[in-house]
């Protein structure tokens, strides 16, 4: 992983704060941003999961109520079709 420097301008109180309280985990402010940096994108990355698993159930409540479900004896007689036709091609090739 190529590294590239981050450069902000910060009131120097809350430079010198931020280092203090860094110091007193053991930790350098870089150490701290660099994690503060990561959760924040992880963050945003599971709010873009989140907001697309949300559209995606919010799809199927609109099909199912718009009559386009499949009825449950429909998809259990399907795969119990499926699950036959397997145990065929596997009982054949034994």
């Amino acid at each position: 992983m190529s590294e590239a420097t981050f450069t902000f301008r910060v009131d120097e109180a809350l430079k010198n704060e931020f280092a203090t309280a860094a110091k007193a985990r053991d930790r350098t402010g870089a150490q701290l941003l660099r994690d503060f940096m990561r959760e924040f994108v992880q963050q945003q990355e599971a709010a873009d999961h989140d907001a697309w698993f949300r559209r995606q159930v919010q799809a199927g409540l609109d099909s199912a109520n718009a009559g386009r479900g499949v009825p449950a004896a429909k998809v259990e007689a399907q795969f119990a079709a499926r699950r036959a036709a397997t145990r065929r091609r596997l009982e054949a090739s034994e």
